[in-house]
């Protein structure tokens, strides 16, 4: 389905902020950015998530639907498009952007399903997540939620490449629901963070 705006501009004519939906902007000057920009009511769970992931060391912008609407009626716009200006500042000063995305259930209710162009980062993640037994493949070219567009807002950070998370809605109603595994996935990702920052210092 087509989503029903095209640009932040266009839904920014048209929905009010405050009562349609809610900015969430943490800018603590790091060189990582979490975002979760379907957050509500569009993919819920995923903003709770990523906040939650960014905790007191990243910084963190989501876009949350205030209300309940139809698919035909979302507040979706999709990532490849996102081009809200609070988030494109914050990308601007950010090397490395994770973004935090939800998924229907369907054939696979279990698995994390990891993309974006940072490759390293992403089977970093995928091989740590595993080793903790959080179910997660990494999806590449050819997969419709790979995340691999440039202009996909995980790849917005000044070096070009970051990654995106795909969670089932099973999956993020665990991470919600239960601290200690929360706690474990985010300390698996700060670890491969620092990883990362170490080999690009």
């Amino acid at each position: 389905m087509v989503d029903v705006y095209a640009s932040f501009n266009e839904l920014a004519a048209q929905e009010i902020e405050g009562e349609h939906y809610q900015i969430h902007v943490i800018d603590r000057g790091s060189p990582i950015l979490i975002l979760a920009p379907h957050g509500g009511y569009i993919e819920p769970g995923t903003l709770q998530i990523g906040k939650a992931l960014a905790d007191d060391c990243y910084s963190f912008y989501g876009f949350e639907s205030l209300e309940k609407r139809r698919r035909a009626e979302s507040l979706h716009i999709t990532s490849s498009r996102f081009d809200e200006p609070r988030a494109l500042d914050l990308l601007r000063r950010a090397d490395l952007a994770i973004s935090v995305h939800g998924r229907k259930d369907k054939e696979d209710a279990h698995t994390l399903w990891v993309g974006g162009l940072h490759e390293r980062l992403r089977d970093r993640l995928v091989f740590s997540l595993n080793a903790a037994s959080i179910p997660a493949k990494a999806v590449g070219a050819g997969h419709s939620l790979s995340g691999r567009d440039p202009k996909n807002i995980c790849n917005q950070g000044r070096f070009g490449a970051g990654v995106q998370f795909e969670m089932p809605a099973r999956l993020r109603q665990k991470l919600v629901s239960e601290r200690q595994l929360l706690s474990q996935f985010k300390k698996i990702l700060r670890h491969a963070l620092q990883q990362e920052l170490i080999l690009l210092d």
